[in-house]
């Protein structure tokens, strides 16, 4: 059966790939200068002693660096009364484990953090067969300082600051990202954080599926598709 799309020779087909190309290098070339811009932002320095539960127990934030300058803190969202972490959030840690070695390389380290208890991390990590690093910050307002969750009164009010606007967080967890640096002194500055599709290019699986005929294929719903990745036999079965 003839697809519902243009079908044309392949000479035709070679001038509309190099028009795409054209706009391809131009994208990167303005995804470069967007780079810099973000290593050029201004740093705030970090003043809290957040204090993590976490597989060598009890951690300062400069002992998450492990030995390096640069720190990524992906924000899971796992909630404390939760028994499950997101599956959005499960659906990015895929990408985690086989990325670390070759970021440990460049003077990064990269851990999780949730405000679950670590029992619950450890077990659910266990269950999704990760290893990289998971902290509970659940003693802590690492999370609330860096907007990755929000108290009941915020919820319930449907407004308060998330994504550098004020809007409904619909939820205590949201996704996040910041980044820190230490220097030499071991003074810790937060130098860069994002949320919501600011996480896109973090995702392997989506930038591959970027590339094919169906694209995303979510009618701009976003990722309701997503299960966690030993739940999708179960979800067929039912089907």
């Amino acid at each position: 059966m003839t697809p519902q799309h243009n079908v044309v020779a392949h000479d035709e087909w070679i001038k509309a790939r190099q028009l795409l190309l054209a706009r391809e290098k131009e994208f990167t070339r303005l995804r470069d200068e967007l780079s810099q811009t973000r290593r050029d932002l201004p740093w705030e320095v970090v003043t809290n002693g957040y204090v993590f539960d976490g597989p060598d127990g009890a951690e300062s934030l400069a002992e998450l660096f492990a030995g390096r300058s640069q720190l990524i803190v992906y924000h899971f969202m796992f909630g404390p009364e939760w028994n499950a972490g997101c599956p959005g959030c499960s659906f990015w840690a895929d990408n985690f484990n086989g990325v670390i070695t070759h970021l440990n390389q460049r003077d990064v380290t990269l851990v999780s953090v949730s405000r679950a208890p670590y029992s619950k991390l450890a077990a659910y990590q266990k269950r999704l067969g990760w290893t990289f690093k998971w902290v509970s910050s659940g003693q802590t307002a690492f999370n609330l300082d860096f907007q990755a969750s929000f108290t009941p009164a915020e919820v319930e009010k449907k407004a308060t600051l998330f994504n550098y606007v004020v809007q409904n967080p619909r939820q205590s967890e949201r996704e996040g990202a910041s980044v820190f640096y230490k220097d030499a002194d071991g003074q810790i500055y937060h130098t860069y954080s994002t949320y919501a599709r600011g996480l896109d290019l973090m995702n392997t699986a989506y930038n591959y599926l970027d590339l094919v005929p169906k694209g995303r294929d979510e009618g701009g719903r976003g990722p309701y598709w997503v299960r966690r990745r030993d739940e999708y036999g179960a979800v067929a079965a039912k089907g």
